[in-house]
């Protein structure tokens, strides 16, 4: 399920906009963890996360390097900096389970093929065409997600 969406226009980057997304989950939901790209690599985003009470799994940059604050995120990604380092990215990829971020990417695709671009012409219009969107492909999972039952 899609739980969190947020439309920007192209001067907004995707991590300026990370605790919108989490605010749209209700505080009192656990987050386990949150997985994202790159661009999330920053110290805001790290915060975000971690007040939710969720584990972060965020490759650093590629020229990433070490933060000096001494701050619980900071230090989780300094030693996150010294794994990728010591094992290479693709083996913390593995390990971390860090590919379960395709699953959102395919979500993403989905999004696309109820039609490559939005019909509507202004911004307002736009959220409400991507809303409606997520709620098609919201019901297709939920019609598509098997229901099991014990039987005795």
């Amino acid at each position: 399920q899609i739980r969190a969406i947020q439309l920007t226009t192209n001067n907004v980057s995707d991590s300026q906009v990370l605790g919108d997304l989490l605010n749209q989950i209700p505080q009192d939901e656990q987050i386990d963890s949150v997985y994202t790209d790159g661009a999330y690599d920053t110290k805001r985003c790290r915060q975000l996360i971690t007040d939710r009470n969720a584990h972060a799994i965020i490759p650093p940059r590629k020229n990433a390097k070490p933060w000096k604050d001494t701050k619980v995120h900071s230090l989780e990604r300094n030693e996150l900096l010294r794994t990728v380092k010591r094992l290479g990215r693709t083996l913390w990829k593995k390990w971390s389970g860090y590919h379960q971020r395709s699953l959102v990417e395919t979500k993403m695709h989905c999004i696309k093929l109820l039609g490559d671009k939005l019909s509507a012409r202004n911004f307002d219009s736009q959220v409400n065409e991507i809303h409606a969107r997520v709620a098609i492909l919201n019901k297709f999972t939920e019609l598509g997600r098997p229901h099991t039952q014990v039987v005795t």
